[in-house]
């Protein structure tokens, strides 16, 4: 009797596997609708199993999407759904609890290989140079673990925009995949210098700057404050401690900028929990380039005097 029983147990068993393997195959395929009957058929034999109920869901959520992306104009405007969809299903994902990481890697895997092809349909169009689409591409890259052909595409955009903080941390990103830990600390503090307010942090993805985020959200900062407490604190934790010597015209802009934080905060012309740190962000940067050009050491203290006047706090981690 118990063995006539193991052996039906071993059977549903191997069946449920076979199925779950087939729906999850179908998902990297962009067959989603397959994915479903397998999946609409593993329930038949265990209604109660936790990674075809969840896996179900996933392939749901994205079934329910397809009409609206067959509907959209272009290839990019497809690319553009799909990625900002996914941010939605992460969100998704949280809500229901804990999933199936097998279907949660193959359902990863179907949305930026699909909008990847969507990017690359406009590529073929002859905008094979044009940064934002290229930024795109590497992206999709990235989200596919592809992260040598990211770097290809990133640096590319990088070539044009060189400036540009949201191709700067995608870049630093991708290089802490790739565990060139000095690139990626190089240019993600140059990002969070030139436009913290313009990085989606939501889109990166690395331990190196998720650490980071956790902790300076954990301090209580949100939304916008966040992002600009992000290189503050990315200095002093020693995530953002790559020193550079700063060119003159980069020396000169970073002197001009720092005269109107101080001016905006003299005359509380802004909110200051956004001023200050864009201010301490910038005196780190002018320490750093003083020490880098073996300035005089007065001219060190005359800043940390500054430092200290406007975040006691942050000038006391400094100088421990």
């Amino acid at each position: 009797m118990h063995s006539t029983v193991n052996k039906d147990t071993a059977v549903k068993d191997d069946e449920l596997s076979r199925l779950l393997r087939d729906a999850y195959s179908h998902i990297r395929d962009h067959r989603l609708d397959e994915a479903a009957t397998a999946l609409e058929r593993a329930l038949e034999v265990d209604f109660e199993h936790p990674d075809v109920l969840s896996s179900l869901k996933y392939v749901n959520f994205w079934r329910d999407r397809a009409g609206t992306v067959a509907r959209l104009a272009n290839g990019f405007e497809q690319g553009e759904y799909l990625l900002a969809q996914w941010r939605l299903f992460e969100g998704f994902v949280e809500r229901i609890g804990a999933g199936c990481e097998e279907c949660l890697y193959a359902v990863r895997t179907h949305v930026y290989d699909r909008a990847l092809q969507f990017y690359q349909s406009v590529n073929d169009g002859g905008t094979a140079g044009d940064p934002e689409l290229l930024l795109r591409i590497g992206r999709c890259y990235k989200g596919k673990g592809d992260y040598d052909t990211a770097l290809s595409f990133l640096n590319k955009a990088y070539g044009q925009k060189k400036d540009d903080p949201e191709v700067l941390a995608e870049l630093a990103d991708c290089y802490a995949f790739v565990n060139d830990v000095q690139r990626a600390k190089v240019f993600f503090r140059e990002a969070f210098f030139i436009g913290a307010s313009r990085i989606d942090i939501d889109v990166l993805e690395s331990e190196l700057i998720r650490r980071l985020v956790t902790k300076v959200r954990e301090m209580g900062y949100n939304d916008q404050e966040l992002l600009e407490w992000i290189p503050v604190y990315g200095w002093l934790y020693g995530v953002f401690t790559v020193r550079r010597e700063l060119r003159s015209i980069e020396y000169g802009k970073l002197k001009q900028s720092i005269y109107a934080l101080e001016r905006d905060y003299s005359d509380k012309r802004a909110s200051e929990s956004l001023l200050i740190p864009r201010l301490v962000n910038r005196y780190f940067w002018l320490i750093d380039h003083y020490i880098s050009s073996g300035e005089d050491r007065s001219r060190i203290e005359e800043v940390l005097l500054k430092l200290r006047s406007i975040c006691p706090k942050i000038y006391e981690q400094y100088r421990n």
